[in-house]
């Protein structure tokens, strides 16, 4: 299985793809699969699924990601990246190779107590893709019980596994905020109205409020990686951008977060004259396990259940968007390396995968 997941890995790596258009993977995908006696199909395009049907009432899903990312490979591999510009750093085609090695192993179990839904996803770098596979009805159409997904992550041992119940990964939603203000010269500056000066009095009070709106336990970020505002250096900015993200691990607390980010700009209007627009992006929602499949997970398991995650990552993933639909477990499976995701350097050893299979495996018969 190692020398197949090798090459599955290493082909896949070579061509990397961005957001939907991913001709070449996709005709990979259905390559590896042609022989397996399963039902393959596109249930959107940029995407592959493999069914098993093994007359049972029910349906046991996996999912892998199949999209790379924009980054410029600086490996040095000998299965670096042959697209220019593109690049596997976020291990989506190590997903892909362990779901190509249970398919597989699933085609050699005729007598399964579960059907079996493979789902290779676009997307999942970009806008989300598993959201526009849930919405044709997917799961509901194959009766999908339980879906599992495995990320491969550095900082953790290399192939060991995580998970724990609950929160795993973070909901996520970009903050734009839009400022309207009104030039004049700074030697009349009391004729306009300082679209600059306002963004940045919201800013700092933004950051404060965030710090301190809620207990620390309850983890939250925002962050404004941008912000552009005025022409020259002596007139009074007109226009102000600010772009940034908001994270936490409930809806609810994004909510509230935000109402009070409107509140915010609401005071400062009325300080400065200048007039706010604020929008938050829909994002992923969090990626929490569902409490009672994951107790099953371990029963199921026994002495071999992943050990718990030291705390849930700040990071998205639209692997949630399944997860809203039928209860699911996401799982990280270490690198044993600390060169982070997305990184142009990153890279991982296959032998790693070899644990997913084998979980995935188990997992058939859940």
């Amino acid at each position: 299985m190692l020398q197949k997941l090798m090459k599955y890995r290493r082909d896949l790596h070579r061509i990397p793809e961005i957001g939907f258009a991913l001709d070449e993977t996709v005709a990979y995908v259905r390559r590896v699969l042609a022989p397996l006696a399963c039902e393959v199909f596109s249930p959107i395009p940029g995407a592959v699924c493999a069914y098993f049907d093994r007359g049972q009432a029910q349906t046991v899903a996996f999912r892998a990601d199949m999209d790379a990312l924009p980054v410029e490979e600086k490996t040095g591999a000998a299965y670096a990246s042959a697209h220019a510009g593109r690049m596997h750093a976020c291990g989506h085609d190590g997903h892909m190779s362990m779901l190509l090695c249970l398919a597989e192993r699933v085609d050699a179990q005729k007598d399964l107590p579960n059907n079996v839904l493979l789902i290779f996803q676009p997307a999942e770098e970009t806008t989300g893709g598993a959201r526009d596979i849930c919405q044709t009805g997917l799961l509901e159409r194959y009766r999908v019980k339980a879906i599992f997904a495995i990320h491969v992550f550095p900082d953790i041992p290399a192939g060991a596994l995580r998970a724990s119940p609950g929160p795993m990964m973070a909901k996520t939603g970009i903050v734009d905020v839009e400022i309207e203000g009104k030039s004049a010269h700074v030697s009349r500056a009391e004729e306009g109205a300082d679209a600059l000066y306002a963004g940045a009095l919201w800013l700092c009070r933004a950051y404060d409020m965030v710090k301190t709106a809620l207990p620390e336990e309850e983890k939250r970020v925002l962050c404004f990686g941008c912000m552009q505002s005025g022409t020259v250096q002596n007139a009074l900015s007109a226009h102000t951008v600010l772009s940034g993200t908001l994270r936490s691990y409930a809806e609810e607390t994004h909510a509230f977060l935000f109402a009070r980010l409107r509140q915010i700009a609401d005071g400062v209007e009325r300080e400065t004259g200048c007039r706010f627009s604020l929008s938050l992006s829909e994002g992923y929602p969090p990626v929490r396990n569902d409490e009672a499949l994951f107790a099953r997970v371990t029963e199921h398991l026994g002495a071999d259940a992943p050990r718990p995650i030291d705390a849930p990552s700040l990071a998205g993933e639209d692997f949630s968007f399944y997860q809203k639909r039928v209860p699911g477990v996401f799982f990280m499976l270490g690198t044993g390396r600390t060169t982070p995701l997305h990184a142009d350097t990153f890279d991982f050893d296959e032998s790693i995968l070899l644990e997913g299979v084998r979980l995935f495996e188990r997992l058939l018969t859940i």
